[in-house]
């Protein structure tokens, strides 16, 4: 690229009535004469499609308060597998108005900041930072082969809108990255992972974390049988925090008593208990057997995923015992679940393999949802979840650190 002039104009445009004047620096740049007759997507060499008419304009980075753009003489070509486009030239991606480095510096903006922030801050529509973003994944993914080299992996699924709108994402144990992601919550979008990932990559899996969705259960059995599939111990815990709010309403209807302390008494650790909370919990050892015995039961499956090992295999063997002969209903049933999945949860405690970092990934999407209260389509969503999420987002232009 060869800079040939530099022309500062003045362009007047109307906006909402008034008329608004601005200064647009104008670099005239001559590419190598060898790159007019490539394709800019794919770079083979085409048949000329038409001259330029007039130069046509890239918009680069902001000198100041004046706007700054690239003018070059760039023809169209014909290219027999992307139609007719703009010859390739070196500042900027096939079919952007941009330059690479206001699309970078955009991208990098728009991963540490609101997109409306963007948008005022770089003079540009709401739409065309969501075409940059689009085009820097896209880019990033044609670059880096997410999926490979994948051996340990969590799987699960977020409500990404209101009426059972989900995402099912997929990210890898190693890095923490998100490396897929698609609309839907069924086995045919998980199977859409695994035809991505070939059945050589994915007979490579060795360990699969999710919760327990027969579904994810189902696919990856299939699919990948040579992996194994360990249940999250916070979802296995969460069912005998439900249980345990059920014990709790119940007897303390029956019982006719009132405790505003009592259920963070029996929800929280009890190292975490203040001094009301503590008191409360030795009036429900005192007076309500069968809640207590249910906090008990809670606190001693927490254990179990904290010991892990063989100890921890007793451990759950002891509990199941337990609870199935508590005469506690709600944890009947949970010993119930719990041995059908037992299996699952002993590959758990051997690997000491969770779905941590699966959540941490939903939390950050929860955050990008807020941030522009919502996106209109999924795809949206995942562009901004694989910026942030799948290191796609690149550095900040001209820093090296």
């Amino acid at each position: 690229m060869v800079i040939e002039s530099v022309d500062l104009q003045v362009e007047t445009r109307r906006r909402r009535g008034q008329l608004v004047a601005g200064e647009v620096l104008v670099m005239s740049v001559r590419p190598k004469a060898s790159a007019a007759g490539r394709c800019s997507r794919c770079r083979a060499r085409c048949p000329g499609y038409d001259v330029a008419e007039e130069p046509r304009r890239w918009r680069t980075l902001d000198v100041g308060t004046t706007k700054c753009c690239l003018q070059a003489w760039a023809p169209r070509v014909q290219c027999a597998e992307h139609g007719v486009v703009v010859a390739d030239v070196p500042w900027a991606r096939p079919g952007a108005k941009h330059t690479y480095l206001f699309e970078d510096t955009c991208a990098w903006l728009t991963a540490h900041a609101a997109i409306s922030a963007v948008a005022l801050f770089l003079r540009v529509a709401w739409r065309t930072i969501a075409g940059i973003v689009a085009r820097v994944v896209a880019d990033g993914r044609d670059t880096n082969d997410l999926l490979a080299g994948l051996t340990r992996i969590g799987t699960d699924e977020i409500a990404y809108r209101k009426g059972h709108r989900y995402l099912t994402c997929v990210i890898d144990h190693t890095t923490g990255r998100l490396v897929w992601a698609a609309e839907g919550r069924n086995k045919d979008t998980l199977a859409r992972f695994f035809d991505e990932l070939g059945d050589q990559r994915a007979a490579a899996l060795t360990h699969v974390s999710c919760d327990g969705a027969e579904w994810i259960h189902a696919v990856v059995t299939e699919r990948a049988p040579a992996a194994v599939i360990c249940l999250d111990p916070y979802h296995v815990v969460a069912w005998a925090m439900k249980a345990l709010d059920k014990v709790r309403v119940r007897t303390t209807a029956a019982a006719g008593t009132r405790d505003r302390h009592a259920m963070w008494a029996v929800r929280k650790n009890p190292a975490d208990l203040s001094g009301e909370q503590r008191t409360s919990l030795a009036d429900i050892q005192a007076t309500n057997k069968t809640l207590y015995r249910a906090y008990l039961l809670k606190e001693q499956l927490r254990e179990v995923f904290q010991v892990k090992g063989a100890e921890g295999r007793q451990l759950l063997a002891g509990w199941l015992s337990w609870a199935k002969h508590s005469h506690i209903p709600e944890f009947v049933k949970v010993a119930t679940t719990i041995t059908r999945y037992r299996q699952l949860q002993l590959n758990t405690l051997d690997h000491g393999l969770s779905n941590a970092r699966s959540e941490a990934t939903n939390t950050h999407l929860r955050a990008l949802t807020k941030r522009p209260y919502g996106f209109h389509t999924p795809n949206a969503l995942i562009g901004m979840a694989m910026l942030t999420r799948g290191g796609l987002c690149p550095p900040l232009p001209s820093r090296t650190a």
